[in-house]
């Protein structure tokens, strides 16, 4: 009789360990039916994934007295396209590519008296997202391949129709500033990495991002200009 007792306490623990905890990829994901921070999300504060049949434009400003050392404009367009295209699922054929964009800026005389607006409807774009780049700093640490970094810009999304600000609602424009105190791997992985992370600071807006992934390493904080 105890031996029953102690085979029928033993199936109900482990019964009441199947049901409390369930494995998900490399972790424990929820405890009593209990969300991790990946499982909460972060709400899209404009949802970006309802529009991506729409044709979008990444528009960089990279000021002309800004000596950043890198071709910011190259490096933050195509990093924010690459976000586009994984988080937000847009498909190639809706995303204005840069070489599209440098050939425009090459035969266009008139560039620096077109808005963001009239960039991206000569463009067929439906939404333009501008970013304006404030600061860059890359600094080399000493004669070996180590940098120090760091990135602050505002962005800002509109529509091409009818001029207005789809994002923020709050302010005229978002602020991020992004960077990292060493990277060893040499000035190109530094640029990479910089301007991915701003990248990941602007799109993760348009989505709901999972909790756990909203904020990154090299995120220094939200500013205000």
């Amino acid at each position: 009789m105890r031996e029953d007792k102690h085979k029928n306490l033993a199936f109900r623990l482990c019964a009441l360990l199947g049901a409390a905890i369930v494995c998900h990829g490399c972790g424990i994901v929820s405890l009593l039916g209990t969300p991790t921070r990946h499982e909460k999300k972060v709400a899209a504060e404009y949802d970006l994934i309802k529009h991506k049949n729409k044709r979008v434009l990444v528009l960089v400003d990279q000021p002309a007295w800004l000596n950043a050392q890198a071709n910011l404009r190259y490096y933050l367009t195509e990093a924010i396209n690459d976000q586009l295209s994984r988080k937000i699922k847009f498909l190639p054929e809706y995303i204005v590519s840069y070489g599209q964009l440098s050939e425009f800026r090459a035969r266009r005389t008139d560039l620096a008296s077109l808005s963001a607006v009239e960039v991206g409807a000569a463009l067929r774009a439906e939404v333009v997202l501008l970013v304006g780049v404030r600061y860059c700093e890359l600094k080399p640490l000493g004669d070996r391949a180590y940098y120090k970094a760091s990135l602050g810009a505002q962005a800002a999304l509109f529509d091409v129709g009818g001029g207005a600000r789809l994002w923020p609602q709050s302010a005229p424009a978002r602020s991020i500033r992004v960077g990292f105190e060493i990277e060893s791997r040499g000035r190109e992985v530094a640029v990479s990495r910089l301007t991915a992370a701003a990248a990941h600071c602007i799109v993760r807006y348009f989505y709901n991002c999972p909790q756990d992934r909203f904020k990154i390493a090299e995120e220094i904080a939200e500013v205000e200009w």
